[in-house]
């Protein structure tokens, strides 16, 4: 299995001098990459797919070591937390629609401690599975299936001398897969805070039509993934109360670095591909300085190419989402790429060095990223679906006070139906057994989703696994055009946000979720079960 060995040679050509490289041997190009994104600004590792001779496609293998790391944060210091091959993030993993991905898991994290409390509860922090964020791909069996358990060894097997288990995961990606940047992360239900707030995650690229747009190829390509950390004491601390999230100050890195600076010339154009890691925090980004500010040329929502570019003075990103954006260096100076609510800068942008002459353009279209689906052809206009972000306080004794339910069509049933539903203690929480949406291939259905969370700054980010949704109205108002996206962020508020999208059901039947990507209301218990099923 492969720990980077297929970095792909257009990644390598741009991040080392052009001198000699014709006589450089590809293994000293991957050493010269490694060094040149350490010296400077730090971009992950890269495995890349390749061609196999039993194989009908290109396929990426990569073996994913989780395991307790002592890491240095750049920045920050040293931070003991679990980590993919020693590092967060974990190795960026590039390939091509039609290409598949096999990944072999290592689980060399401590036994489990005993759990006793309610399943809505954190447990089983050494405890794993993957969820490619954002991928059409199947969400059953051996591939994006997070209802999976990856689990370490026990006491008794530690004691025994028992080898570190190891599981596979093979992801096919259908070969219409949109070109586009999404990511992947631990999803197993009471263990995904903990583990993201510790850095677990990594980066997918999927490489197609909008990579040859001569004015992108021509880019750099840069990944900005940002990781939302929760350190005390030098590690991440276990999830043992409601008050955790405020109780640890967040620490914001960008490609495992607190605020790194990255160099951009006076008329150069780099693409980024931003990647909102974080488990509780939206980021309302955007680049500024004292000579003024660089505007975000956005190409990509979600993996979604958009029909043209949409130039931005602040791009919003709930947590999951990703935008890809072209910028081009303006006036030279300091520049921080910044978030609304976020003291410092995530990372510096100094505009300087011999300008490019004339500047490097930017397209004024993009290939098509995905059709659009059509209000007409609903299948039942009478029966849309409604879910509502709810919490209820005070519900439970112990740390974990707080109800934080899913309602509207079908939420899990109450413990009591005729009881006080604001203080029962089942009603609208996950419960792995029960199936709340049944969802049939081939038909488009409409989804109104709401927060009644009052508070601005709280936010319910939904989303639906497998099938990306095609949003076309947000607080009622209708967008021109709708937007792709897998995850949609809903802000509190008096009245808290609502947004009503188009669902089509394609391709995979399976058993998944649909849930809050604020992480440890997830864990809390705000998810469903959804079931795709043959027409």
């Amino acid at each position: 299995m492969g720990n980077g060995d297929g970095i792909t040679r257009r990644s390598v050509l741009k991040a080392i001098p052009a001198v000699g490289l014709a006589v450089v041997p590809g293994h000293i190009l991957a050493s010269r990459h490694a060094v040149a994104a350490s010296a400077g600004f730090p971009q992950p590792v890269v495995s890349a797919s390749r061609a196999v001779p039993w194989w009908a496609s290109g396929v990426l293998e990569q073996t994913l070591d989780v395991r307790l790391t002592d890491v240095s944060v750049p920045g920050f210091g040293r931070v003991t937390t679990r980590t993919y091959n020693g590092a967060f993030p974990g190795p960026t993993l590039r390939l091509r629609a039609g290409h598949t991905l096999r990944l072999t898991h290592v689980n060399g994290l401590p036994p489990n401690p005993p759990h006793m409390s309610r399943a809505n509860t954190p447990h089983r922090p050494n405890s794993f599975n993957v969820h490619t964020h954002g991928l059409h791909v199947r969400p059953s069996g051996d591939a994006d299936n997070v209802l999976r358990e990856f689990a370490p060894r026990t006491s008794d097997e530690v004691t025994a001398g028992a080898a570190e288990p190891r599981y596979e995961t093979t992801i096919h990606v259908p070969a219409d897969h949109p070109a586009g940047t999404y990511w992947y992360h631990p999803h197993l239900h009471g263990s995904i805070a903990e583990q993201i707030a510790g850095g677990m995650a990594g980066v997918v690229i999927i490489e197609g039509d909008v990579d040859e747009v001569p004015e992108i190829r021509a880019a750099a390509d840069v990944v900005v993934c940002v990781n939302e950390l929760k350190v005390k004491d030098g590690k991440i601390p276990a999830f043992t109360s409601g008050g955790w999230v405020t109780g640890v100050p967040s620490t914001f890195t960008v490609n495992g670095a607190v605020n790194p600076t990255l160099q951009l010339r006076p008329g150069e154009v780099q693409r980024w591909r931003l990647v909102c890691a974080t488990a509780f925090t939206a980021l309302r980004l955007q680049v500024s300085g004292d000579s003024g500010s660089l505007p975000l040329h956005q190409i990509a929502q979600d993996g979604v190419t958009l029909a043209k570019p949409v130039v931005q003075d602040r791009i919003d990103l709930a947590m999951g989402n990703r935008a890809d954006v072209l910028i081009r260096g303006g006036a030279p100076g300091r520049y921080e790429l910044r978030a609304d609510r976020v003291s410092g800068p995530l990372m510096t942008i100094e505009v300087a060095g011999e300008p490019v002459q004339p500047p490097m353009e930017l397209p004024a279209s993009l290939p098509p990223g995905r059709p659009f689906l059509d209000e007409k052809d609903i299948s039942n206009p009478g029966a849309d679906r409604e879910v509502v972000f709810h919490a209820d306080a005070g519900v439970f004794g112990g740390p974990f006070p707080n109800a934080y339910r899913v309602l509207g069509t079908n939420p899990t049933p109450a413990a009591d139906p005729h009881g006080d539903l604001t203080r029962d203690p089942a009603y609208g929480l996950f419960d792995a057994g029960f199936t709340n949406h049944t969802l049939r291939l081939g038909t488009i259905e409409r989804w109104t989703v709401r927060t009644d969370e009052t508070l601005p700054p709280h936010h319910h980010p939904f989303h639906l696994h497998t099938n990306p949704v095609l949003l076309t109205h947000r607080n009622g108002r209708r967008l021109d055009p709708p937007v792709w996206h897998d995850t949609i962020g809903l802000a509190g508020g008096k009245p808290g946000d609502s947004v009503t999208f188009l669902a089509k059901y394609e391709d995979f039947t399976g058993r998944t979720i649909a849930h809050c990507h604020q992480l440890q209301h997830e864990d809390l218990g705000m998810m469903q079960t959804v079931d795709y099923v043959p027409a």
